[in-house]
């Protein structure tokens, strides 16, 4: 019986713990977490949208070797299968670099 008694006491103590709601998880309902259309874009100048398109493009021409080479594996269905196992890397290296002594 002490046994019984001891064992929901632990319960009701798990439960009690897991369940309670701390303030810190109330804090998104507080605040509307979506903005309307008029205020939309007021976080942001019109100078700084222009300089973050402007940076945009310049990322979109000048991407690192390791970014193309990934876009050109997930483009052929063998080489993104292989690359879930080994690696992009490793595919990229097995289906598109030259082998040596290859022409």
């Amino acid at each position: 019986m002490k046994t019984l008694l001891l064992l929901t006491t632990l319960a009701a103590l798990a439960v009690a713990a897991l369940c309670y709601e701390s303030h810190e998880s109330m804090e998104s309902y507080e605040i509307s977490p979506f903005l309307n259309r008029r205020n939309a874009n007021t976080f942001m100048s019109p100078q700084q949208r222009w300089r973050a398109k402007a940076q945009e493009r310049v990322r979109e021409r000048t991407k690192p070797v390791y970014e193309i080479n990934r876009e050109a594996c997930d483009d052929y269905k063998l080489c993104e299968r292989y690359a879930m196992v080994y690696g992009y890397n490793a595919a990229y290296n097995r289906y598109f670099r030259k082998r040596r002594g290859a022409e």
